[in-house]
């Protein structure tokens, strides 16, 4: 077959995922399984794939779809709890409540509330939580969505405890018998290389998002204020820039232990930080900024849910005291750093056998072999090995995932803040019913990515079509591709309204591209996840959830419109630092 049909084939199901999701703004339920059963026909008509090959690497996006969606179900569990018991009331007033000034508030708020709750969360929940806050503190519905958006990118990469790294680059890349077998070859596992592409990509946002906050309160004052000038954000550059440096530096040195801890960390502890430096009288700006008048507010910063309305978002007074209110967060962050850091621990939930004072001890009972593969089963996962009789493979150890880790912060956050049963009910039924939108879409989309990545899996010399689109792109952009990789990422998440699904379907297509080019692939593997963090600015999912928050639905192009300067701002300057680090600073590492 000519090379170029070949390519175009390839790319169709993300060109079907693209048409219909952002051009004709069809809901991702009905567009996934669309772009699933045409990516099952190509693999079928035009790469000869048989048909127990495509339904085990469908089977294989399932599995995984179940680790992520058991992880946001926790995550949102925690939240939903947190907000039921008051406890958020509390953290909200103790950001509010520094300063009046619009520009901390931004910085406090839209930056470091923002990341905390993507590294507790994530999947579009900061950007919802956050701007009806916002909107409370008197912000007009449109800034609130703009700089909640912007606020939050830096943690996105480590957004809910770290998947998008884990499951995201972890598990495609085990999934690729080729790609495995190259990183074993290179002394490590598909798990280490993970962790190796999150140090990279840690020091891609702490160069680069170092300037969010400042970035962050430019758009407010620029886009929202009287004048349309930037001086008033040159007031708090310092303030600003401390922010930006306080978060970054614990964030950076989180990522070279474990990616689930970069986000929190660096949110927690820099926000301590900047609180305690205003709370000492550093930093305070000299003048109070404010919007103007809202009599003078043009329509369409205004969505059906006033500032008025919403004043009861900040509380005149503690519900409970700080302390109480984060003992769950960190807890979690206690929980994660033990089942990761002790070494007989992270084996033995990992399902591992582990020798505890001469008695082995499993949480696997034993393998079944089976006409649809081998099956081992656990007390909480299993792993189900050569699917439908293929290569494929995978499988969920649920004591290990994040996601078990976050349901037990949420259940000791009961009795901690006396809750009702009636509130555990209502915590519970918010996380089960917010699950629902992205069930459908991420099962297929993961079906759909997995049956490209396995395309080319059942004959030896039979390139996938993740294969075929990453050598065609390095073929065409030659050495200039590693200013390319994070654009393709933030292309990946805008289409797809994950950074997760985006490092699913791209990340093997940049370890290609990069071994085709002769570029470091962890580098570019990297720019890959970064570049899905900042495609968030414009995911029409998440923007349209954070506009609903604030009554404001209607206004998603005005949105994506502003939040475009950050995302070219952040993938131009992580592309330049890919091409720096490729070819004069770090050529040599893997």
């Amino acid at each position: 077959m000519n090379p170029t049909i070949d390519v175009l084939f390839a790319a169709f199901p993300l060109l079907v995922v693209g048409v219909l999701l952002v051009g004709l703004l069809w809901p991702a339920a009905r567009v996934m399984p669309i772009a699933w059963l045409v990516a099952l026909a190509i693999g079928f008509f035009v790469w000869g794939t048989p048909p127990r090959w495509l339904l085990a690497a469908t089977i294989e996006g399932v599995i995984t779809a179940v680790q992520i969606l058991f992880i946001v179900f926790a995550a949102l569990v925690l939240l939903y709890t947190m907000l039921r018991s008051g406890a958020f009331d509390t953290l909200n007033r103790s950001f509010a409540e520094i300063s009046e000034d619009r520009r901390v508030q931004t910085v406090l708020v839209a930056f470091f509330l923002a990341t905390f709750i993507e590294g507790a969360a994530g999947f579009g929940t900061p950007a919802a939580v956050v701007a009806p806050l916002l909107l409370g503190l008197g912000f007009p519905a449109l800034a609130a969505v703009v700089v909640a958006l912007v606020g939050h990118v830096i943690a996105v990469t480590y957004g809910a405890v770290g998947t998008p790294m884990l499951v995201g680059i972890g598990e495609p890349m085990s999934s690729v018998s080729e790609i495995e077998a190259t990183i074993q070859a290179n002394g490590m596992t598909t798990t280490e290389f993970a962790v190796e592409v999150a140090r990279w990509a840690a020091t891609y946002h702490a160069l680069v998002g170092v300037v969010m906050p400042l970035f962050a309160v430019g758009m407010v004052v620029y886009f929202f204020g009287a004048d349309r000038s930037l001086d008033p954000a040159w007031e708090v550059a310092p303030l600003c820039l401390f922010a930006g440096v306080a978060f970054g530096i614990p964030y950076w040195l989180a990522a070279q232990v474990s990616a689930e801890f970069p986000a929190l960390l660096g949110s927690m502890l820099g926000g301590a930080v900047v609180i305690a430096a205003l709370r000492l009288g550093y930093f305070e700006p000299e003048s109070q900024w404010e919007f103007p008048p809202q009599s003078e507010w043009p329509d369409h910063w205004i969505g059906t849910i006033h500032p008025a309305d919403v004043r009861g978002v900040v509380p005149s007074e503690y519900t409970m005291s700080p302390l109480r209110a984060w003992t769950p967060y960190v807890l979690l962050v206690v929980t994660l750093v033990v089942t990761r850091s002790v070494e007989p621990i992270s084996r033995f939930l990992r399902g591992e056998t582990v020798d505890v004072f001469g008695v082995a001890l499993s949480l696997r009972f034993g393998t079944v072999t089976t006409a649809v593969g081998e099956i081992t089963i656990g007390l909480f996962g299993f792993e189900w090995a050569a699917i439908l009789g293929t290569g494929i493979e995978n499988g969920v150890e649920i004591a290990y995932l994040p996601g078990t880790w976050l349901l037990v912060s949420a259940v000791v956050a009961i009795p901690l803040f006396g809750m009702s049963r009636g509130q555990v009910l209502e915590a519970w039924r918010e996380a089960s019913l917010n699950l629902r939108s992205p069930l459908i879409a991420l099962a297929f989309v993961l079906a759909m990515a997995h049956v490209m990545l396995q395309s080319g899996a059942h004959a030896a010399g039979v390139d996938s079509m993740i294969v075929v689109l990453a050598t065609a792109t390095a073929d065409t952009l030659g050495p200039a591709y590693p200013f390319a990789a994070a654009f393709i990422g933030a292309l990946g998440a805008a289409l797809m309204g994950s950074n997760t699904v985006s490092n699913i379907t791209f990340g093997p297509f940049q370890f290609f591209a990069a071994e085709s080019v002769g570029v470091p692939r962890t580098l570019i593997v990297g720019a890959q996840a970064v570049g899905g963090a900042i495609g968030n600015l414009v995911a029409i999912h998440n923007v349209v959830a954070a506009l609903a928050t604030v009554g404001l639905v209607g206004e998603e192009g005005r949105v994506m419109r502003l939040n475009l300067v950050p995302l070219v701002y952040y993938a131009t300057a992580v592309g330049a630092l890919s091409l720096l680090f490729s070819y004069v600073l770090f050529p040599d590492v893997f």
